[in-house]
């Protein structure tokens, strides 16, 4: 399980990343990836839809990509905001497929973020939510 702090939970938190992030499509997983302040801790948001399968199957989905996030969270443990969107064909992978589906899938992202990499916060403190995103 993904500590609190490491969790995308909000629609906005979603659509911000989504929006604003990098994109990087395999055949199993779609991943963004965007920036956020250096000193703030990386997270991360699943999306398995119903085209995925049933709960039994999308539950499978999710734990084991959940998993392979924990591990990326040992690489980038701050500045990054990452979602991962399971597609239809994640259910007939196994692991090994689905892991180096999300690794690839990140180390792209990452590269293709290159400019773009977390700044540190600057001093004059922005009006935040409680998810640590800033308001628009």
């Amino acid at each position: 399980m993904l500590a609190t702090r490491n969790r995308l939970r909000t629609s906005t938190d979603f659509s911000t990343t989504v929006r604003s992030g990098v994109r990087n499509g395999r055949r199993n997983l779609v991943l963004y990836t965007a920036a956020l302040a250096a000193d703030e801790p990386s997270r991360i948001g699943f999306i398995v839809s119903k085209s995925v399968g049933n709960a039994v199957v999308r539950n499978l989905v999710k734990r084991r990509l959940r998993e392979a996030g924990f591990k990326a969270l040992q690489k980038y443990p701050y500045g990054f905001a990452i979602v991962v969107r399971a597609l239809p064909a994640s259910a007939a992978a196994g692991w090994s497929g689905l892991c180096s589906d999300f690794d690839a899938a990140l180390e792209t992202t990452m590269k293709r973020l290159g400019g773009r990499l977390p700044q540190a916060a600057s001093k004059v403190s922005n009006a935040t939510s409680q998810e640590g995103t800033p308001r628009a």
